[in-house]
């Protein structure tokens, strides 16, 4: 890469930019609970109307990865915050998606999140679940069989948190 890679939110107008990414991203089956015929329109709103705001990781004008940040749930919980990532698959291996989740983290502190969790981490996606815990995330909880795994079938889900 010529350049650095630059994060910077972007609105639903420019959604179409990660819409590649998002498709082949769930299309894979194995990490995302997305279905694999979900709509342009649907992941838009989905990823930029508020309370979410998306952010994408870019170099010399290409999208690299992109990422959610929102409440994890409204009301009395959304002092803690939710993201999700993802990567091209051009793009894996070159640490976007470290630089994206302290992005995120950084994001949401400014936002007023005290804490961040993610719901649905599929246990089979070692790399994201070594990577998660790497930035201070641990494990605070197990679904047995919650995610449908294209390769594998019934797959456990955990549950990772840390405080901002």
């Amino acid at each position: 890469m010529s350049e650095a890679v630059a994060l910077r939110e972007i609105g639903a107008d420019e959604f179409v930019r990660v819409w590649p990414i998002f498709q082949s991203v769930i299309a894979g089956g194995d990490t995302y609970s997305y279905p694999a015929d979900m709509r342009f329109e649907q992941a838009r709103d989905m990823w930029t109307v508020p309370p979410s705001r998306c952010f994408v990781a870019e170099c010399d004008g290409k999208v690299l990865g992109a990422y959610l940040l929102k409440p994890n749930q409204p009301g009395l919980g959304d002092h803690v915050a939710n993201a999700g990532y993802m990567v091209s698959p051009a793009a894996r291996g070159q640490g976007i998606a470290g630089m994206m989740c302290e992005h995120s983290m950084e994001q949401a502190r400014c936002a007023g999140f005290t804490a961040m969790q993610f719901n649905f981490v599929v246990s089979t996606n070692a790399t994201a679940v070594r990577l998660w815990q790497r930035h201070g995330f641990q494990i605070v909880g197990q679904v047995p069989g919650a995610f449908r795994h294209a390769v594998h079938g019934p797959t456990d889900v955990y549950v990772m948190h840390r405080e901002l």
